[in-house]
């Protein structure tokens, strides 16, 4: 029979060593809530069913804020005194929907890997709890005012994370019958005689605490700022024996009408390329009813893209165009096409699709009056 997984975050704390403001679990990282980042780093993993968050009074606007779109949340409960007397709630609350296993998790740890959740639920196959730990690695010492009074060994000690994993209804009797406050939640599990098994942490599972933990995770998980644009465009056929596509002269029986050179297939990669920074269109930027464009190469257009997409500070992650015409042939040409965005763009001709289709003799393309095209492009700023 599959166990039920339930997660107890406990967020009640006032987190004083982060500095004033916010409590440190509703602070923005990048944008999101530190606690919305822990909610979804659980809701991650397929077996944890629903989440019960323990929450400090004052915090109920900044804990709606935070949990705004996100599913399986049990209601928060309000939280003690002292770190203990909050899980025992967030405990007692969660045994009233029958669940098997808890795991007692901090909400200032946000980037928790899906695999230590894994670790702890084979674990618990075989123990009665389970906690993620990292080896002590550097020397120890002890000291007393600033000073190092002798050496301590470090063979068999550990760095204890969150979270920690549990039968509910063991942890929960630990809790209530537990006198004095206890440093966390294995602690009182060792006292009421369980064994609880150490698994392998990780260096990204860490804390935080301080502000010097807040600049930490700003660096080690930068924002990646993505954005895409779409472009589309058309022009007619007139007398003319070349079509310019994606900057390659293609011999034809006609030419495009169009006030520059009128390449459909690169206005449609410009106009994705500066919909992608919101900088509007080829139209803003070059207007057809100034005669200095008269005529003009398109790659002019694609090139002012591209510069503002450097100053917007993004790069070009990928190119997709697709040129929807009865003829010519893109097919032969692709390659070449291609390979001259990508020089244009500044980027490698792998993230350049060219491709082609017919709208299956249907419409203005189909009744070979015109070429249409159509664009996506992707950039990313980190």
């Amino acid at each position: 029979m599959k166990q039920t997984v339930t997660a107890l975050i406990v967020a009640a704390g006032r987190g004083a060593r982060a500095g004033e403001g916010v409590p440190k679990q509703y602070r923005e990282l990048h944008g999101l809530a530190v606690l919305t980042r822990t909610l979804r780093a659980l809701l991650a993993h397929s077996a944890v069913q629903d989440i019960q968050v323990v929450i400090h009074p004052d915090d109920l606007p900044y804990y709606e804020k935070s949990t705004t779109g996100l599913d399986n949340l049990r209601p928060p409960v309000f939280g003690g005194n002292t770190r203990s007397e909050s899980v025992l709630r967030g405990l007692e609350a969660i045994a009233e929907t029958g669940t098997d296993i808890v795991l007692i998790h901090d909400a200032a740890r946000p980037f928790l890997p899906v695999q230590i959740i894994d670790n702890l639920l084979f674990a618990l196959n075989s123990h009665r709890g389970a906690f993620p730990a990292l080896p002590v690695v550097d020397a120890l010492w002890r000291g007393q005012a600033g000073l190092a009074l002798g050496s301590q060994s470090r063979e068999g000690l550990y760095r204890a994370q969150t979270p920690q994993a549990f039968y509910l209804q063991d942890i929960l009797q630990a809790h209530q019958k537990d006198e004095a406050p206890a440093d966390d939640d294995v602690a009182l599990a060792k006292a009421s005689g369980m064994e609880v098994a150490i698994v392998p942490g990780d260096e990204a599972n860490y804390k935080l605490t301080t502000r010097a933990d807040f600049i930490r995770a700003e660096k080690d998980f930068p924002l990646i700022d993505i954005r895409t644009g779409n472009g589309f465009d058309v022009h007619a056929f007139t007398t003319g024996e070349f079509v310019t596509l994606c900057g390659i002269t293609i011999p034809h029986t006609h030419s495009l009408l169009g006030h520059s050179d009128a390449d459909v297939a690169m206005h449609t990669i410009t106009d994705a390329l500066f919909g992608a920074i919101s900088e509007g269109d080829i139209g803003q930027w070059f207007p057809p009813s100034e005669p200095e464009w008269k005529g003009a190469a398109s790659d002019i257009f694609l090139l002012k893209a591209v510069e503002r997409v450097a100053a917007r500070g993004f790069t070009i992650s990928n190119i997709d165009c697709t040129i929807i015409c009865e003829t010519p042939k893109i097919g032969p040409h692709a390659a070449e096409m291609r390979a001259e965005i990508a020089r244009l763009a500044g980027i490698e001709s792998e993230r350049v699709s060219v491709k082609a289709t017919t709208s299956e003799k249907l419409g203005f393309t189909g009744r070979k009056e015109g070429i249409a095209a159509m664009t996506t492009a992707t950039v990313v700023k980190q």
